[in-house]
């Protein structure tokens, strides 16, 4: 591999990075492409975002210094150089700096949206910076805990931290403090450059010590160009780098809210676009790659949208954005598992994203996905065949009467085949053995819901309700199976005994009303006001009642009344 394509390669992976999120690995990665390359502008304005992102406002301005000299009529240099002095508060210079390349592209985005940054910010006397604390402010504390000139103090040192805390609340102890090395240290790092160099190299506020060049050996002019030009040079470089980000910002939230407009309309590939251009510019805000996840999502891409997921959350690790974004991310890869039905995956990333933050939404997703789960498996547990050898070996059981045994093989063909309205009814007739009624009544029901022509579901039902002294109930199952087969001979019997029943019960009222109001049917009968006041006027006057049975639901419902006793005829 020639160098020439070991540096495209080295750029390649530091653009991947840096768009990542990890900056530092970015700055690693355009460093090794530039020792193949040390004249290359575009790595140096590489280097120079990669600073950026890292806070580290120095470096970035003089990378972007170095981007200029390597090709002074390329507008982006210009940008980078005053995105890096607009983040250390020299709008001034920066402002300068973006006219500067207006120069050589009058209608570059960035560079006006640069300027119109910094006259904002620029409120003092004749549009001039206004003087303000260097101590407050955005970021102070995570500047100086970054560069290594200040690191150490702050770690070590609790009165560097008291120090700094009191120029913070009190800016005038500024003038008295300035003979503490660590302040002016400490200013240069806030300001992005080096206060003890430039008192050396003759500033006006230099002490006694500064090495003032002698009047009789002053400068040749080729070496006084060649300062001037790098001083100018190191100047210009600290213009750029805070107003780009901010005009970055600026452009990735228009961006956004262009994607969220598609997105509302369901033009996905639009609003894809959109996010995409959005987190380039910004590669810190990981609402860009979920708002992105949420179009793949919505468009069916679903592998994109967990890729987009996945990443957000990586980021959003790496540089400690809020929980709360985390989990929304973990949440979206929920949703998405569940939406290809891979509900294990999917009750996993709900876990996940409840341990960032505990919401409804995510906990009502994760029941529903448990749910699902539970559905699909038993679902995929079917199986007829594996269903007719368990109810076979049932059966065989049943006839040994080894009542358990069949009722545990019974129950392993109904989750084989859930469908089979027979094997519910078999399990009915070992619950009765075992004189567990309440559970046979239940199979009988689920017997007669999946296939209302069964008889036997009737007729096993009718036995159980005759057990359990529901007569009315038993009766009625027993007329059921009747009308499915007038022939059948043990719906007939059923019929007849539990009218005998009912008639041997009826010398006890008390009894007899108990029975009756067991069943809702007749409850619901007796909690009818019209169905009270017909039975009062039927007391009343006993011939009212020819006129109330040539109404066909009145009439259904005295019947019911007089089977069970509650009412007589006489």
């Amino acid at each position: 591999m020639s160098d020439k394509e070991k540096v495209e390669e080295l750029k390649n992976q530091g653009n991947v990075a840096l768009q990542s999120g990890k900056g530092q690995e970015a700055i690693d990665l355009y460093t090794e492409a530039l020792k193949l390359d040390p004249e290359n502008h575009v790595l140096y304005s590489n280097r120079s975002a990669a600073y950026t992102k890292q806070n580290m406002y120095a470096e970035a301005y003089d990378d972007a210094c170095k981007t200029i000299d390597a090709k002074p009529d390329w507008a982006k240099g210009y940008s980078r150089k005053g995105a890096s002095l607009a983040f250390m508060n020299r709008y001034e210079e920066a402002k300068a700096c973006y006219e500067e390349g207006l120069k050589y592209d009058a209608n570059n985005k960035q560079l006006l949206n640069g300027v119109a940054d910094c006259k904002k910010h620029l409120t003092g006397p004749a549009g001039s910076q206004p003087i303000g604390n260097p101590f407050t402010g955005p970021g102070v504390m995570d500047r100086l805990s970054k560069d290594p000139r200040t690191k150490t103090w702050l770690e070590n040192d609790p009165s560097y931290r008291t120090l700094i805390q009191d120029l913070q609340t009190d800016p005038s102890k500024l003038a008295t403090s300035l003979q503490d090395e660590r302040v002016l240290t400490t200013l240069g790092v806030l300001m992005g450059i080096d206060l003890n160099v430039q008192m050396a190299n003759g500033d006006p506020s230099s002490t006694q010590n500064s090495k003032v060049p002698s009047s009789n050996n002053p400068p040749t002019p080729k070496q006084n160009g060649a300062a001037g030009s790098q001083h100018d040079s190191h100047k210009k470089a600290k213009t750029e780098s805070k107003a780009e980000p901010d005009v970055n910002l600026t452009e990735a939230v228009k961006l956004k809210e262009e994607g969220n407009a598609a997105y509302k309309k369901k033009d996905f590939e639009t609003a894809i676009d959109c996010y995409t251009k959005a987190f380039e510019l910004d590669s810190t805000n990981i609402s860009f790659l979920t708002n992105r996840a949420a179009a793949y999502y919505e468009k069916g891409d679903q592998e994109s949208c967990r890729k987009d997921c996945q990443k957000a959350v990586d980021v959003g690790r790496e540089i400690r954005v809020d929980f709360k974004l985390v989990a929304k991310a973990f949440a979206r890869m929920g949703t998405s598992y569940a939406k290809d039905a891979d509900y294990k995956q999917a009750i996993y990333y709900f876990d996940k994203s409840l341990t960032e933050q505990r919401t409804p939404e995510t906990l009502k997703k994760r029941q529903a996905a448990e749910k699902a789960q539970k559905e699909q498996e038993r679902l995929a547990y079917i199986d007829p065949d594996k269903a007719q050898e368990e109810k076979s070996s049932g059966n065989e059981c049943f006839k040994t009467g080894d009542f358990p045994s069949a009722i545990k093989h019974y129950t392993e063909a109904i989750k084989r085949n859930p469908d089979d309205a027979k094997i519910y009814s078999n399990r009915a007739a070992c619950y009765t053995k075992l004189a567990e009624l309440a559970l046979g009544l239940k199979d009988c029901d689920k017997c007669i819901e999946l296939d209302p022509t069964f008889i036997k579901g009737y007729l096993r039902r009718g036995t159980i309700l005759k057990g359990m002294k529901k007569y009315t109930e038993a009766m009625t199952a027993f007329e059921k199976a009747h009308e499915l087969d007038e022939n059948n001979s043990e719906a007939k019997e059923g019929v007849t005994s539990c009218m005998m029943a009912q008639r041997m019960n009826r010398s006890d009222p008390e009894e007899v009303k108990r029975q009756a109001m067991a069943n809702p049917e007749i409850q619901q009968i007796m909690q009818d006001p019209a169905m009270r006041m017909i039975l009062e006027q039927m007391q009343e006057n006993p011939g009212a009642l020819q006129e109330h049975l040539r109404n066909p639901e009145i009439a259904s419902k005295i019947q019911k009344l007089l089977k069970v006793g509650l009412i007589s005829i006489r």
